[in-house]
C-alpha cells in the first residue's frame, strides 16, 4: 500500500483530470431533437448497430449524429457522450411515465413502494 503525501484524502478525479462529464449537460441545448434522442439511447449502452435499428436510421448515420453530439457536448469521446447522457436522463426524457426521473429533479416523482 502507498502512502498518500496529503494527508490520505484523495482529491476529486474531477479536479485531478480537468474533466468534468456534467459540463456536457450544459451543452445539450445545441443538440438537435433527433441528436437528443440518440443521445438518451446512448445512455443505455447500446451499440451503434441497435441504436440504427431502434430509431430506424442506418448504422452510418447514429455514427454521425453520435461525433456530432460528442462535439457540441464538448467531450471526446462516445464513452463520456454516454455519461452526459447518464447525468441528464431528466432533461433529455419527456416520458412522464419513465421511472428513471429523479424525484424533484423535474417535477417528476418515482414510483414509491408500497
Amino acid at each position: 500500500m502507498t502512502k498518500r503525501s496529503d494527508g490520505g484524502v484523495a482529491p476529486c478525479p474531477y479536479l485531478r483530470t480537468g474533466h468534468d462529464p456534467g459540463f456536457g449537460v450544459w451543452r445539450l441545448e445545441s443538440l438537435t431533437d433527433r441528436e437528443r434522442e440518440v443521445l438518451l439511447l446512448l445512455g443505455t449502452g447500446l451499440g451503434n448497430r441497435e441504436l440504427a435499428r431502434r430509431l430506424g436510421i442506418a448504422e452510418r448515420t447514429v455514427k454521425a449524429h453520435i461525433a456530432n453530439i460528442v462535439g457540441k457536448t464538448g467531450q471526446e469521446t462516445r464513452t463520456q457522450a454516454a455519461i452526459v447522457s447518464a447525468l441528464a436522463h431528466d432533461v433529455l426524457c419527456s416520458d412522464d411515465s419513465c421511472t428513471r426521473h429523479l424525484a424533484g429533479g423535474s417535477g417528476r416523482r418515482r414510483p414509491t413502494a408500497a
